[in-house]
């Protein structure tokens, strides 16, 4: 039964650990994300102002809840890959408890609270992560979009952006994935920024350009794990 002792220990679990799991997790997607060619690799821990950044890390004031992993410009950017990107999360929660496990088993570790709490909301992590759900904000869990990406469904495939020459208006064209014109453009560096702002608002999407008739992917975004 929950006491006044163990308020302490909730608290240790709430600031402590669910941050160093959060991280883990997310590390867990940098990892395939690296491994499948991404760029521009950043993770988000916590949400709110930002305390610091350091190197691909940043740190937002409520540090203890929410996180993030962002990258663009996938070399492999197939399904399998995605899938991968998607499974990393729970993967590493899931080695990292099986490690605590084990050196307690083997008695390279102490039993404590802090390992059982570390053990028990690695699971708890693992679960909601891969429970296929969407979210209220718009956002899908990783079980969602790995599940839709195994199944090929509509919303987990990719949006086409393009930026076009258009010869009789003289003008650069962003145009949607329906091929609807968003915007035009006389120059085509403010034609590209716009197409960027449009993908990258509407991932998974790839942006492509046309130059001399010939179709060149310059940027995809996939989705973004949590």
């Amino acid at each position: 039964m929950f006491g006044v002792n163990d308020i302490p220990k909730f608290f240790l679990a709430f600031f402590l650990v669910l941050p160093v799991i959060s991280l883990l997790h997310e590390a867990g997607h940098v990892f395939f994300a690296w491994l499948m060619g991404g760029k521009n690799i950043k993770v988000t821990i916590g949400s709110g102002a930002v305390l610091f950044r350091m190197g691909i890390l940043e740190v937002r004031k409520y540090y203890f809840w929410y996180g993030l992993c962002t990258f663009d410009n996938l070399r492999r950017n197939h399904r399998l890959a995605n899938i991968l990107i998607f499974s990393g999360g729970a993967f590493f929660n899931a080695m990292a408890a099986v490690a605590v496990v084990y050196l307690i088993e083997n008695n390279k570790l102490e039993p404590s609270m802090l390992t059982y709490q570390f053990t028990y909301f690695s699971l708890y992590y693992i679960f909601f992560a891969l429970l296929p759900m969407p979210y209220p904000d718009g956002n899908y869990s990783d079980g969602k979009v790995i599940l839709d990406l195994a199944r090929n469904k509509a919303q987990a495939a990719e949006k086409i952006y393009r930026v076009q020459w258009n010869q009789e208006e003289k003008q650069w064209c962003v145009l949607d994935h329906n091929r609807a014109l968003v915007e035009a453009f006389a120059d085509e560096a403010q034609a590209l920024a716009k197409a960027h702002e449009v993908a990258q608002r509407n991932r998974p999407s790839r942006l492509l350009s046309s130059k001399g008739g010939k179709e060149t992917e310059v940027r995809n975004y996939p989705r973004v794990p949590l």
